[in-house]
């Protein structure tokens, strides 16, 4: 049975970090194959092609213009590459915001993903404090986070906090501190525990 692991969360929580080192160590420690399947590695050049000659910022990933007509073939192709991998016998790690997509408890709903029915799927909400995550994204410098910085006000009214009782389906994971038992324990249930 595979498995499909999403590790989702807003900007400069840590989920591309958290999920290569689970791929890594999960590749080394299990007899099963693991593939990491990130947005920004999948579709970062193409989106940035894309934008530059639209609005000549090729860095835009927040504006009405991207989020209107970008988002969506991204996240579907992003999904298509992983039904590929699962239909293939490889467990499959996910890293994208998916922001909408946990709010309406769409990644729970195996007829909207299409997976193979015997598909384990679990899903990770990478969640930091406002100022931390604000402050790791200012550290990394990416370009495809100015306009988030520029525009933080406007920006931070998308950014949400699931309620456990609201969204059951999810592994809540504070990535504020390097909790090395707290992260031996996700590792544990992702590889145990998909539902």
């Amino acid at each position: 049975m595979s498995k499909l692991i999403f590790i989702c969360g807003h900007a400069g929580t840590g989920k591309t970090t958290l999920a290569k080192r689970l791929v890594r160590e999960l590749n080394e420690e299990t007899a099963e194959s693991f593939c990491l399947l990130d947005k920004d590695t999948l579709y970062g050049n193409y989106s940035s092609s894309v934008m530059g000659v639209l609005t000549g910022n090729p860095n835009d990933r927040d504006s009405p213009l991207y989020l209107q007509h970008l988002r969506d073939p991204e996240y579907a192709g992003l999904l298509d590459t992983a039904r590929d991998n699962l239909d293939l016998d490889c467990n499959v790690f996910v890293v994208g915001p998916l922001s909408r997509e946990i709010r309406e408890h769409k990644l729970i709903d195996r007829a909207w993903l299409r997976v193979p029915e015997q598909t384990a799927i679990s899903i990770v909400w990478v969640h930091l404090q406002e100022d931390e995550a604000r402050r790791r994204i200012e550290k990394r410098g990416n370009p495809n986070d100015q306009w988030k910085l520029e525009h933080w006000d406007q920006y931070r009214t998308r950014l949400f906090m699931p309620e456990a009782e609201e969204y059951p389906e999810l592994r809540l994971y504070d990535n504020t501190t390097s909790d090395e038992a707290q992260y031996q324990q996700l590792k544990r249930e992702l590889f145990d525990g998909c539902d």
